[in-house]
């Protein structure tokens, strides 16, 4: 298969922020205004659906993918929220358990694939992995950012910014002191949960409870219009898709095309063998027995 993710640039983590954002928000004004007995296992079917049909796709598609993305933000998001308000479990054990959760599937990646990159999905498999680490940082994350805005009462602006200065460390740790980037990549991964789900409670909830009192639906539904503008940029204008490496020449030679608009991008000049021994015998005497 090609790459089944999108090209990390600064699009990649603003979507990704707003995604998170926009599941609190969306989860959160659906099991208020409806039976949250009815709406989680409906959030499942859909979740179960969109990520099948990422699944099935054999290369990167940017509107298959982001779809993907926000149902896991909006199920993660119900599933946390379920353990603790239907099991009353406290956030403190959530957090914990969706730690050891996100471990594990790290461990078992790396065990079966040797490799934890997000630029190496390129078998299913390895997707699988993917969206299981997807869905359990959603899910700790939420738990994580409950955790610190309810249970330690830090309030959700303020444990928004706490959250905005934790994912500064992975980046300045890479840029400046080496960090491996695949754990600094899986490091602000996990972060930007808590980041969108604070803001998104902050202006979503009322006063009475910290919250700027805008509402989930009027929260949920501005940002799903910012979601689609910039996705759909992404898809037109194509910043998001890995650059093809294409073979120059007979011998070995690499360059790279530019950023593929699906299957119209341009193929690099095929050149027959014959071709290509003859002029690699001009360039090398005495070996045209090559």
């Amino acid at each position: 298969m090609a790459s089944k993710v999108p090209v990390i640039t600064v699009y990649f983590w603003i979507i990704k922020v707003l995604t998170t954002a926009m599941g609190e928000a969306t989860s959160d004004f659906l099991a208020h205004r409806f039976d949250p007995y009815l709406v989680v296992p409906f959030g499942g079917v859909a979740f179960c659906i969109v990520v099948g049909i990422q699944l099935s796709v054999r290369r990167y598609m940017t509107w298959i993918y982001w779809s993907a993305v926000v149902m896991v933000a909006i199920f993660g998001t119900m599933m946390a929220d379920s353990i603790h308000i239907a099991l009353h479990v406290p956030y403190t054990v959530s957090t914990a358990a969706f730690a050891a959760a996100l471990a594990v599937i790290f461990i078992a990646w790396y065990a079966t694939e040797r490799t934890l990159s997000i630029h190496s999905i390129y078998t299913r498999r390895r997707e699988m992995f993917y969206w299981a680490t997807v869905l359990a940082t959603f899910a700790l994350g939420t738990a994580a950012g409950d955790l610190t805005a309810r249970t330690l009462g830090l309030g959700f602006l303020s444990a928004g910014v706490l959250f905005l200065v934790v994912i500064a460390i992975p980046a300045i740790a890479h840029w400046k002191l080496g960090m491996n980037s695949i754990l600094a990549f899986w490091f602000a991964y996990v972060i930007t949960r808590p980041i969108g789900a604070s803001f998104s409670d902050y202006f979503g909830l009322s006063h009475r409870y910290g919250g700027l009192g805008y509402g989930y639906g009027t929260v949920s539904l501005t940002l799903t219009v910012v979601i689609v503008l910039l996705v759909g940029y992404l898809a037109v204008t194509g910043k998001d898709v890995e650059e093809r490496v294409a073979s120059a020449d007979a011998m070995g030679g690499r360059h790279r095309l530019g950023p593929a608009q699906g299957d119209m991008a341009p193929q690099p000049a095929r050149v027959p063998v014959a071709d290509q021994v003859e002029r690699y015998s001009e360039r090398q005497p005495g070996r045209q027995d090559w």
